[in-house]
């Protein structure tokens, strides 16, 4: 087992938990994300507006990712390659 896999393996159980937490409190969060914005984007009087709203939005999707895995296993999140599908219907004609 790699350094990588144990390490993995390890924080399973803390992901698993922050999984339940977004799940519970999501609404807490995202009105705290909100919050801080507003204080930063006061503080730099506008300044910054475009760039505190583009990272409110990445953080409240985060949230949202967090709180919607799970159930989910092993796969692609995990870095774990993927098998490819096989196309639908006939083979092309030459």
């Amino acid at each position: 087992m790699g350094l990588l896999d144990n390490m993995k393996s390890k924080l399973a159980p803390a992901k698993d938990k922050m999984s339940d937490l977004a799940r519970q409190h999501g609404d807490k969060v995202q009105h705290g994300i909100d919050k801080a914005a507003k204080a930063v984007d006061e503080r730099t009087k506008g300044k910054y507006t475009d760039k505190i709203q583009a990272g409110t939005g990445k953080a409240k999707e985060a949230m949202d990712r967090l709180a919607h895995q799970e159930g989910q296993g092993p796969g692609p999140t995990t870095g774990e390659p993927t098998m490819p599908t096989r196309p639908e219907g006939p083979p092309p004609t030459s």
